[in-house]
């Protein structure tokens, strides 16, 4: 194992963001998931009743095409808030969990699920967390809910907004452009897609899946407004590319589009260039926005927009071949309580990282005295 090859004796990589930085901890099957914030500035007006919302939105057992798992992901703030204010401090943000059933794994103890991180996490650190994935199970992003509303809160500020949806489940897909659909719709349906009509055919898409045992997956789209001109930094921390490694950080996204997206391709440069124009406030703005708000690694000003692909969900409550830890073929069948498709609970996650990139950036244009953002803050 690499482990006892190399050495590996403690997981890193639980920290994102340079300026406005997260770091979570805990497990899926421990006494909690939270995530300690530095960087946020002081005085920043925190609601909390708005992250509960978002908290409640990611929680499991909300609906009946969701796991049946039954947390309340009630939030407690530790530190680096005093009577509903950031102080400067760094926030520590704490989520109990509340309804473990660790025996529901007892029978993969042994067994490497198939496209889990079972095998992977054993042969790199030499040991694994069988009750629900530990720091690999999808429980840990309720930490990340919790620390993107405080950057929701210090974004609100400003009038940038962040609002995803559910634009695909499997085959079926909402092809309106995030422009022609109304936003304020989105939890209007247990989905979370804005097309009420599409909407119900992606439940019944999902109903039947989850009769048959099986899984699919989907995409989210995500809309990030008044986004101010100047926001990234070019090579390699562009806004785009912070963007798809903060949503390639969440768990089952196995893809990430920004403006055009592969549909790009298969354009010419006469079609997919947005011309500049004056708005009837005479500021520069573009005609088109095949870019997705984002220029040279820079934000320009336009919304920023782009999809994130969620593969289906990895447990089936169906047989499967696979290998035990010694080496030996068998079979294995999912148990426990789990998402037939995991976009609908995904939604405000994908919110969350997004405003955390934000706000980092927004952050870190404070540090660069020829940012013409400086004067705004």
């Amino acid at each position: 194992m690499l482990a006892q090859k190399y050495k590996v004796i403690y997981m890193a990589g639980s920290t994102f963001g340079k300026a406005f930085q997260i770091t979570t901890f805990g497990e899926s099957h421990g006494l909690g998931v939270g995530v300690t914030i530095d960087g946020c500035p002081a005085g920043v007006s925190l609601d909390i009743e708005q992250m509960q919302r978002q908290l409640h939105r990611r929680r499991p057992g909300q609906s009946s095409i969701t796991t049946q798992r039954k947390e309340k992901d009630d939030v407690k703030v530790l530190t680096g808030v005093l009577n509903g204010v950031t102080t400067g401090a760094p926030i520590t943000l704490w989520i109990g969990n509340l309804d473990q059933r660790s025996h529901d794994y007892d029978h993969i103890k042994s067994v490497y699920r198939p496209s889990h991180a079972d095998y992977t996490y054993s042969q790199k650190y030499g040991i694994r967390d069988h009750r629900g994935g530990g720091r690999s199970s999808a429980r840990e992003t309720a930490a990340r809910v919790a620390a993107g509303s405080v950057a929701q809160s210090m974004l609100s500020t400003f009038g940038m907004t962040t609002t995803a949806y559910v634009s695909s489940v499997g085959q079926i897909q909402c092809t309106a452009p995030h422009s022609e659909l109304d936003l304020s719709q989105v939890d209007e349906n247990i989905v979370r897609c804005p097309d009420q009509a599409v909407a119900k055919m992606m439940i019944a898409q999902i109903e039947k899946v989850r009769d048959e045992g099986n899984t699919v997956g989907g995409v989210i789209t995500c809309v990030i407004e008044n986004v101010p001109v100047g926001l990234g930094e070019p090579v390699f921390d562009r806004l785009e590319a912070d963007l798809a490694k903060a949503m390639l950080s969440i768990n089952a996204v196995k893809g990430f589009e920004v403006g055009s997206g592969f549909n790009g391709a298969s354009m010419y440069g006469s079609e997919h260039n947005d011309p500049f124009t004056l708005d009837e406030n005479e500021q520069i703005t573009t005609k088109s926005n095949y870019s997705g708000g984002v220029q040279g690694g820079i934000s320009n000003g336009m919304p920023i927009y782009f999809r994130v692909a969620f593969k289906p969900t990895s447990t089936l409550m169906q047989s499967q071949q696979t290998i035990d830890s010694d080496g030996n073929e068998t079979t294995m069948t999912g148990k426990g309580r789990h998402d037939p498709c995991v976009v609908p609970r995904a939604v405000p996650i994908v919110e969350s990282m997004a405003s955390i990139v934000i706000a980092d950036h927004l952050m870190r244009s404070r540090t660069s005295k020829l940012s013409s953002i400086e004067q705004t803050l």
